[in-house]
């Protein structure tokens, strides 16, 4: 009985998901704030809104726009990540997983070579969870919530997948060195690191690309998907310009430098697994977005990299997409004008972007309007379940984004998951959202239980019927939702129904 009352209410709340979005409440009162914060955060919690309110929206998100280098956590969040994370640099690591694998294909014994490989994939398949197993931390519990908003928004715009090859032992390293710290910053900066993680060069074959051998799949991708964008007026010939530029760029295990030709020795760039290599580039002059590029090995790359930063459009297209994001919708021309104009004016200044943003009439229109994606969806319920107590377990979070169709690193394609809402509202999503619902209202599913097995799990209830859902959310509630939580038979079903409610998954 209660199973097919709970779906009923759920089959309304889906109707009303589909109606459209809810009437905004009116700055500055408590409803906006909340509204304010859900739009630029991982979701409202109690604690996170009453820290708004005492310091003031100005205040509060220059905070955001300017935090410190080191991403704040925590203590039992910020333990845990260091548990999680893997001792040595980048380049031991892989230096130790290609010995691995080396060793297991060597063995004589085919049983025990199988053995061994399935234990060398076993250990990379860890890497990579225990990587999304930080990265949920983060996102759950660092004060400095925009910062790890927009890494989301920025890893998924320079997307890798896991997938390919052994890239699961490189992609937290990429996230938290390539990504994080540059997503506040200038969006040069932000590409460069990119370019030179080998995560990406692996991903777009440019670890490939060589002289005499052109891989055109970076290149392409950079002015495709990274900056321009599809029709902003660079020509099959500027891709193929730029894959020259990029040749020598690629990876290399080997502690020893390569043998060189002298006469571009000093060319030779090592930084980690990053290698500039003269000896595998095109010294040739090129013609790249009608200017004359001489040959001359890295600072081709740099020259290469700052006509594209600074082309106009590179601007639109990063607002564009930036306005889609925080908005939850596609933004008009003129909006992508002014923001354009705030990106060229302060050379690619995301955080100076942003800001222009957050100040411009549509971001409050916009808020409570946009559909969340999975990831917001998930991470917007735990934190609002739980506020400041720190789980356990990020297995059940994990899983509960495949199911939903958008896993940390799981995208195969180099465009990343859709920001349009559409694209996560369909009958299936709604089902599964209500599952996954039901199992955060009903208890810790698994969240609290530690990684240790002689541990207990810790008891945890999700506490979303708190002093900040009386005080304001309440209010904001339309008449079918609140009908039916005034139906739930149980503090479980109350959660359920709340987080399945079309007001939430806004």
């Amino acid at each position: 009985m209660r199973t097919a009352t709970l779906s009923r209410h759920f089959a309304a709340a889906a109707m009303l998901v589909a109606a459209g979005p809810l009437a905004a409440e009116p700055a500055p009162s408590p409803a906006a704030d909340v509204a304010f914060l859900d739009a630029l955060t991982w979701g409202a919690t109690p604690s996170a809104f009453a820290h708004l309110r005492r310091e003031g929206r100005a205040r509060w998100l220059q905070e955001q726009l300017h935090p410190p280098a080191q991403t704040r956590l925590p203590p039992s969040a910020q333990a845990q990540i260091d548990a999680l994370t893997p001792p040595g640099t980048l380049l031991e690591r892989a230096q130790a997983f290609d010995a691995q694998a080396k060793a297991a294909k060597a063995l004589p014994d085919p049983e025990a070579s199988k053995a061994a490989q399935k234990t060398f994939q076993a250990a990379l398949n860890d890497a990579a969870r225990n990587a999304a197993s930080s990265w949920v931390l983060r996102a759950l519990y660092s004060p400095d919530q925009l910062r790890e908003r927009l890494t989301w928004f920025w890893y998924n715009r320079f997307n890798v997948h896991q997938g390919k090859a052994n890239l699961r032992a490189a992609v937290g390293d990429y996230v938290d060195t390539a990504i994080r710290p540059h997503v506040l910053g200038r969006f040069r900066d932000l590409l460069m690191a990119s370019l030179r993680h080998p995560a990406m060069l692996h991903y777009l074959d440019n670890d490939a690309n060589a002289a005499g051998h052109i891989n055109e799949n970076y290149a392409r991708e950079i002015m495709e998907l990274h900056t321009m964008g599809v029709g902003s007026g660079y020509s099959q010939a500027d891709v193929e310009a730029l894959a020259r530029i990029l040749t020598g760029i690629g990876i290399d295990l080997k502690p020893e430098p390569p043998k060189l030709r002298p006469e571009h020795a000093a060319d030779f760039i090592r930084d980690g697994l990053f290698e500039f290599n003269p000896n595998r580039h095109d010294y040739g002059d090129k013609t790249f977005l009608g200017v004359r590029i001489q040959g001359r090995g890295w600072p081709e790359v740099e020259e290469a990299v700052d006509l594209i930063v600074r082309h106009p459009a590179t601007a639109t297209t990063v607002s564009r997409a930036l306005a889609t994001y925080v908005t939850g919708q596609a933004p008009d021309d003129a909006l992508v004008a002014r923001l354009a104009a705030t990106f060229a004016r302060t050379d690619g200044d995301i955080a100076a972007v942003t800001e222009a943003l957050v100040r411009e009439p549509v971001f409050a229109a916009s808020q409570g309007g946009a559909f969340k994606d999975p990831v917001r969806y998930v991470f917007s319920a735990l934190r609002m379940a739980y506020d400041e107590k720190v789980i356990l377990n990020t297995a059940p979070v994990l899983g509960w984004l495949n199911r939903l169709g958008e896993g940390l690193f799981n995208r195969s394609t180099p465009d990343g998951y859709a920001l349009d809402a559409a694209a996560w509202s369909g009958p299936g999503q709604l089902t599964t959202r209500f599952e996954i619902a039901r199992q955060i209202g009903s208890g810790p599913a698994g969240l609290f239980k530690p990684a240790d097995p002689d541990r207990p799990e810790e008891p945890a209830f999700p506490v979303l019927a708190n002093g900040l859902y009386f005080s304001t959310l309440a209010g904001t509630l339309g008449a079918p939702t609140r009908g039916a939580l005034a139906q739930a038979v149980s503090p479980q079903d109350w959660n359920t129904l709340y987080l399945a409610s079309p007001e939430f998954m806004r």
